[in-house]
């Protein structure tokens, strides 16, 4: 699968978001290494804290299912690009530190990191 449609598999699960706060819609896809695509969004939560990314969705999905090894993820906001922000970016790494990250304003205006580069030291047991 290349990096335009894992992409437009992220965006196509925005309308699943649940931003009541932030209105800010993330859908995320992940790819397994044997090429499975597992999708998510974020859930905002009225007590914050209980709030879960859009990343975590898809990778809670994927490790439930009994995944563990991934190679590729996608994450679109409705009108800019997304980040996995500091959590996800741990969260994933204890997975995937190579991961490639895929993000961007649109299919068109893609940016592609290694999750590596955006977690320089991340940790892991």
């Amino acid at each position: 699968m290349d990096n335009r449609e894992l992409y437009r598999r992220a965006k196509a699960a925005l309308p699943n978001a649940y931003a009541p706060f932030s209105n800010f819609r993330v859908g995320a896809a992940l790819l397994t290494d044997s090429g499975e695509v597992f999708t998510g969004v974020n859930v905002e939560n009225s007590s914050y804290g209980g709030t879960i990314c859009a990343e975590r969705t898809a990778c809670v999905k994927a490790v439930s299912e009994g995944f563990r090894h991934f190679k590729a993820l996608a994450v679109a906001a409705e009108e800019e690009k997304a980040y996995p922000c500091g959590i996800c970016r741990q969260f994933l790494y204890e997975f995937a530190p190579d991961l490639t990250v895929i993000t961007g304003r649109d299919e068109e205006h893609l940016e592609i990191h290694q999750l590596s580069e955006l977690l320089p030291e991340g940790f892991r047991l």
